[in-house]
């Protein structure tokens, strides 16, 4: 399954799931699916702005994490 959304949160918003304080970010696909994404896979996104940008979930058949990249 492949899901793709935008995400533009400041820094100081995305630090509590930075620092684990908060689990999962919610966002909205392109279709209008809600999703709950574990923080921690967003880290690798993370700049003195904030994140920002498109991204592409993808998940197995049982709708476990496979990757997050940014496109």
């Amino acid at each position: 399954m492949q899901f793709t959304f935008s995400m533009y949160i400041s820094f100081e918003d995305f630090l509590p799931y930075y620092r684990g304080y908060v689990k999962n970010v919610e966002v909205r696909d392109v279709r209008g699916k809600l999703l709950h994404i574990n923080g921690k896979y967003f880290r690798p996104f993370v700049t003195t702005s904030g994140i920002q940008g498109q991204f592409v979930l993808q998940l197995d058949a049982s709708g476990k994490f496979i990757s997050l990249n940014k496109i």
